[in-house]
């Protein structure tokens, strides 16, 4: 039966979900651990979505070497197919009896003569991690300690096991760690791969090369959010670019793209628009007639257009709501002037 302290510290694990720093929760899920189950080392690893290589995101007790090996060369073994293939995590205590294990004994196997017995571990136990019906990634705990993990620690794993997927997960995190609303499409976007967020559709700018490009200037720039308008075919977006660090669980920095379609602010037309957005840069009307090949006059008219539409009262007005909400069609030349850092 699980004591108090153990229903506290799961339930703590529960709660670091709603925390927007990945890394630090990770780290805190591992310590409330080890005052619910015996452990002397614990990992926690990620499945790289772009790479599909397992990296570990918080640890306790390992050494480096051993880490690298639950990583790397656990995950190519029978016993990771046995992990993957039950419910409730197989230990090593319990391999020799348990009658729904697949494949041959973990303490029979050379990764524990090998890796785990040399490290003077007795016992470990390991569970495999899924999150929205996906394979995340995995977590082990280890003791000096024989036969530690009975049945109810296998038990008191599995229950928090949904809450460390939860934390594990970089991409479903992705959308929470941003705070993105719940409506509107969602990608990941790294340097060659775009990666779908679970419930979210892709999305619709990432087919315009020109948008993918702006997408690797924001990067270079190491900003961190930038907001934007952009059409695509006969629709508005509202667009947000937030830098996705590889603390997160990704092996390189990413592009979280959220966008979701919109009518044009106050009534703008897309050429007032560029017009706005090269005045807040502080372009001239000489200097943005030339740009956009239209004479000072007509840029003139735009102007007086949008602060009509706007109801601004100068032009500096009109360039600080634009830059204040996002209303801004930036091309790559001066996309910088808008990223926030």
């Amino acid at each position: 039966m699980l004591s108090h302290h153990q229903i506290a510290a799961a339930t703590r694990i529960g709660m670091l979900t709603r925390e927007p720093d990945t890394a630090a929760a990770c780290d805190q899920a591992l310590r409330e651990l080890s005052r619910a189950l015996p452990l002397d080392a614990a990992t926690l690893l990620t499945i790289d979505p772009l790479t599909r290589t397992h990296v570990q995101v918080a640890g306790i007790g390992y050494t480096a070497e051993i880490s690298r090996s639950l990583a790397a060369e656990f995950v190519t073994t029978p016993w990771y197919r046995n992990v993957v293939g039950q419910e409730l995590p197989p230990s090593i205590s319990e391999d020799t009896e348990d009658p729904e294990a697949l494949g041959p004994r973990f303490r029979q196997g050379w990764f524990y003569a090998e890796r785990v017995r040399p490290a003077g571990f007795r016992d470990g136990v390991t569970g495999a991690l899924r999150h929205r019906d996906r394979l995340v990634g995995l977590v082990h705990l280890s003791t000096e300690r024989a036969g530690a993990y009975d049945g109810e620690a296998r038990r008191l794993l599995a229950s928090v096991i949904p809450a460390l997927a939860a934390l594990a997960d970089p991409v479903a995190r992705a959308a929470e760690v941003h705070r993105l609303p719940e409506q509107g499409a969602a990608s990941l976007v790294t340097a060659d791969k775009a990666i779908d967020l679970p419930g979210r559709e892709r999305v619709r700018a990432l087919q315009d090369k020109e948008f993918q490009g702006l997408i690797r200037v924001f990067a270079g720039t190491g900003g961190r959010r930038l907001r934007l308008l952009w059409p695509i075919d006969s629709t508005w977006y509202r667009v947000t670019l937030h830098r996705h660090r590889p603390d997160t669980g990704l092996t390189t920095d990413a592009v979280l793209v959220h966008e979701t379609p919109t009518e044009m602010p106050y009534g703008l037309s897309a050429r007032e628009l560029e017009v706005l957005t090269r005045a807040a840069t502080g372009q001239t009307n000489q200097a943005i007639a030339q740009a956009l090949y239209l004479s000072p006059r007509t840029v003139h008219s735009h102007i007086e257009h949008l602060l009509r539409k706007t109801g601004a009262a100068s032009r500096a007005e009109a360039t600080a709501l634009a830059v204040r909400d996002g209303l801004l069609r930036p091309d790559q030349t001066h996309l910088s002037f808008f990223v926030e850092r």
